[in-house]
């Protein structure tokens, strides 16, 4: 036993030292190490266990993502000297020594750090308020980044300044940067209000971070930047050029901080700034783009003037020509018109010019050679050489020079063809073929094919399908009319879709080629070759098989089929892509909520598809957008098990409360990815209750229980709760909970401020209810029903609140079934009144705006229910009203008699 070593599993704990400000335990026995930036981190993993575990700090359970000391990363030790913010977060230990499971301790590492706050300052002239006086108007608004959140307070001079201490100051957040900024609002700019404002950011001297201030001094001077750049737009410039952009200021108080800044995201290294002069010794091609001058004091928003420097370049293009001999089927052929195009970039295009040079002599645009340079905004930098009835003279070399009107860049010039280029004539053409023979003595012409030595009557000929090449044999060099043409396959480009664990069998046919005696092949899958060879002089094809498809085998496979004359190309995209499903509806105009004999009114609750499938599906993803809306909204639909194909499948469509009409998307999802989706519009309406029991409304939902605002009233009723909704500009108005008194409640009221007016009108119309006959034969006498709300309606300019009975295939509007107007004091009343309807019917509750602002009229809690009323809150009639007005007309009248 001596020669045997205890052996233990590796355990793990982790001490610190350095920096901390603070080091506790959180929940799940969480450790968090608070250090301030800029410290040293010293964290020291203790480990024991035999064999000696090897150690491993990660920022992540996975991988390190951040660059520590490459010496902390496998020691005891991590080490981080003046850490950054970013190097926050939750790091971990792993020691392991091959004895059970790897030991691993992390600690959270919260960096705290508070940067100096800026103030920026905002000014603006308000609309005239009743033609008295115009509205001058300044906000300073404070930021500065922290961890944790900063406060704010401002001072004006020594003075401390808070919300209410001031009635011209209003302090406060604005609700899409809660916690990040605190504005300062100087309404109608006083004497007083010119002076030094300071904005104090505190963190509460959390890890002894002090506390941060700025100030900014206001006078009736202060006003925005506004510069001029002394240069033109755009700057044409050779390379190697000094250029020099000189941009002024031209207003602004503070006197304004000018920057420059590129497109490129920074300037150039050899670039000098002083002032407000760029100056960039020795421009190139790389530094060409667009700068700006920037100027920036705080005030509004920063100015911006930008100008554009061009660089002259030429950069050597390319050749090609049509028909093309190489790559198309449609070779060159005595006779015919052929094109020569030639492209170069050019900055700028439009300096851009072009000559053309056969054999190195100018070639001047003629009838049969016809020289064109498109048009610079449809193809810059090309130009074409037309030749018209191509002629044996016409072979050479062509040479197309580029040059810029500019100057000052050297001309580049491109040839074409780069090496031999044959005389190609295609199969089934008849080519007369010329060859220069002296007088004396009298040559003897022989045409023969170029293995053959058999003569041809006259150099007239027509080309056969077996035909490679022809030869002129005669006392002086042979010259040979070469017929080939690269391989043409099939299939161009197929998509073959099929599932994990199956066989694919992909086959490339020849349907012709010369010279074919030569013909090679290659499969790839992506650009990894796969399988080659030689063609078997017997077959036309090849054929590459998978046994069983993997995931890896997904993909684009190639096969080239490879002659002298260049190759041909069959191409194959193997995919799991699932095909489209196919939507099924009960009827061909589906409607959601219709009800009748043959459909019940669930049965078109949402979409019904059968599945066509490749590979397993494991989920669907389903898209709703309403129609003539941008925004999609998406969920996944998880496939638990098999499915078979044909099945039929159904998903309830919840999310559909506006009665629209909507796009609906389907895509399946296999092993491979999405598949194919298919697209169905369908009509929501909204549903009726034809067992009507018990209606209950309190707003809670932004679907506000399918009410609808009515489309030819004036304005819109409003959702809101008390922890929301402002009410400082109008406080003697409207409610200040919902009807159960919850700040958090919702409830729906209208918005008198302006641009309302008196006598505006806002309707809420609830959704359909049916009407439940009490025999088949229609109803004789309808069924009651017990309307009710809660409303409240608070303000010296309180108007009129109305229910209306809306019933199905009525146009004109009855009168109220319920009305109220004027104060009825703070709190909230109960309404009910029983109805009888003689049809599927609708409530409409309708506000009328008073003579003013202080007219906020709410509802909440709305009940339907059948049966009367059992204890009706009734309105007071109209005439009840005018009776009080009257006793309190006639008892002032008698006092002021007294």
């Amino acid at each position: 036993q001596s020669g045997v070593g205890l052996i233990a599993p590796p355990s793990v704990r982790i001490v610190h030292s350095g920096h901390a400000c603070n080091v506790e335990e959180e929940r799940h026995a969480e450790r968090v190490y608070t250090i301030r930036e800029g410290e040293t981190l010293e964290l020291t993993c203790l480990v024991t266990g035999h064999p000696r575990p090897q150690i491993r700090w990660t920022k992540t359970a996975g991988s390190v993502s951040d660059r520590f000391q490459d010496s902390s990363v496998f020691n005891e030790t991590l080490h981080i000297a003046k850490i950054l913010r970013t190097q926050g977060g939750r790091y971990y230990c792993k020691a392991e020594n091959g004895l059970g499971s790897p030991a691993i301790k992390s600690i959270r590492v919260d960096v705290y750090y508070l940067e100096d706050p800026v103030v920026t300052v905002h000014q603006s002239i308000g609309e005239a308020k009743e033609q008295f006086y115009y509205e001058r108007t300044v906000f300073l608004r404070c930021v500065a980044n922290s961890n944790p959140p900063v406060r704010y307070s401002w001072h004006r001079g020594r003075e401390v300044l808070t919300q209410g201490s001031d009635k011209g100051v209003e302090i406060y957040e604005p609700f899409f940067t809660q916690g990040e900024t605190k504005i300062l609002k100087l309404k109608n700019l006083r004497p007083q209000d010119y002076a030094n404002y300071s904005c104090v950011a505190s963190v509460r001297n959390v890890c002894g971070i002090p506390d941060r201030s700025v100030i900014f001094r206001l006078t009736n001077k202060t006003a925005s930047p506004s510069i001029k750049l002394l240069v033109e737009d755009p700057i044409v410039v050779n390379p190697g050029q000094t250029v020099s952009l000189v941009c002024i200021t031209t207003g602004g108080e503070p006197p304004p901080l000018l920057t420059w800044i590129s497109s490129n995201d920074s300037l150039p290294q050899r670039s000098v700034v002083k002032g407000g002069t760029l100056t960039l010794p020795a421009i190139t091609s790389d530094e060409a783009g667009v700068y700006s001058c920037v100027a920036s004091n705080n005030v509004g928003n920063p100015a911006k003037k930008s100008t554009t420097i061009v660089v002259r370049a030429l950069k050597k293009g390319r050749f090609w020509i049509t028909p093309d001999p190489y790559h198309n089927d449609d070779n060159i052929q005595i006779g015919r018109e052929v094109k020569i195009s030639c492209q170069v970039e050019a900055t700028p295009p439009e300096e851009l010019t072009f000559g053309w040079l056969k054999n190195g002599r100018a070639l001047r645009s003629s009838e049969r050679m016809v020289i064109t340079q498109t048009d610079p905004d449809i193809s810059p930098g090309t130009t074409n050489l037309d030749i018209i009835d191509l002629k044996f003279t016409d072979f050479g070399t062509y040479t197309c020079v580029a040059a810029l009107k500019g100057g000052g860049i050297p001309e580049i010039s491109i040839d074409w063809p780069g090496g031999k280029s044959p005389l190609v004539g295609r199969e089934g053409d008849t080519v007369e073929l010329e060859w220069p023979v002296s007088r004396e003595p009298q040559a003897i012409i022989l045409w023969s094919p170029g293995d053959q030595e058999a003569p041809m009557p006259d150099a007239r000929m027509q080309i056969g399908e077996m035909t490679a090449s022809y030869r002129c044999q005669t006392n002086q060099p042979v010259v040979e009319l070469i017929v080939q043409y690269p391989p043409t396959v099939e299939p161009v480009n197929t998509e073959m879709r099929q599932g994990l664990g199956r066989p694919v069998v992909m086959t490339c046919r020849v349907l012709r080629a010369h010279p074919s005696r030569v013909l090679r092949f290659e499969w790839l899958l992506s650009n990894r070759l796969l399988h080659a060879g030689a063609f078997d002089a017997q077959r036309d094809e090849t054929e590459y098989t998978i046994r069983s498809l993997n995931r890896d085998g997904w993909g684009e496979y190639t096969c080239n089929v490879i002659n002298e004359a260049g190759a041909g190309k069959c191409t194959f995209q193997v995919t799991g892509k699932g095909y489209a499903s196919e939507f099924y509806y009960d009827t061909l105009q589906p409607r959601c909520g219709r009800t009748g004999p043959d459909l019940p009114a669930s049965s078109c609750s949402g979409p019904r598809w059968t599945p066509n499938m490749v590979d397993r599906i494991v989920a669907y993803r389903l898209g709703i957008r309403q129609m003539g809306l941008q925004r999609w909204w998406e969920q996944e639909i998880p496939v638990d098990g098999a499915i078979n194909k044909g099945e039929l499948m159904t998903h309830n469509l919840t999310e559909l409360m506006k009665p629209e009409s909507y796009e609906v998307r389907l895509t399946p999802i296999t092993r491979f990815g999405e598949g194919d989706s298919t697209i169905r519009i369908i009509t929501y309406s909204a549903p009726v209750n034809p067992h009507l029991r018990e209606f209950h409304c309190s707003f809670e939902e932004e679907t506000i229980c399918m009410f609808t605002q009515d489309k030819n009233d004036d304005f819109d009723w409003t959702r809101h709760s008390a922890s929301t909704r402002d009410t400082k500009y109008t406080p003697n108005t409207g409610p200040s909970g919902d009807r159960t008194d919850s700040k958090q409640g919702f409830y729906m009221y209208i918005e008198t401020s302006r641009p309302r007016k008196d006598g505006d009108q806002a309707r809420l119309i609830s959704p359909f209810f049916n009407v439940a006959p009490k025999n088949p034969y229609g109803i004789n006498n309808p069924p009651a029903y017990c309307f009710g709300f809660f409303y409240h309606m608070y303000g010296k300019h309180i108007g009129t609140l109305n229910a209306h009975l809306k019933q199905k295939g009525q146009t004109a509007s009855e009168a109220p079934v319920w009305s109220l107007n004027g104060n009825q004091n703070d709190r909230w009343k109960q309404a009910k009144v029983s109805i009888r309807p003689t049809a599927s019917f609708q409530v409409v509750l309708e506000g009328i705006r008073g003579p003013g602002i202080e007219g906020d009229i709410a509802i909440d809690d709305v009940t339907l229910e059948e049966g009367e009323c059992r204890d009706p809150a009734k309105a007071p009639s109209t005439s009840s009203h005018i009776w009080l007005l009257c006793v309190t007309l006639v008892m002032t009248l008698l006092q002021g008699q007294r």
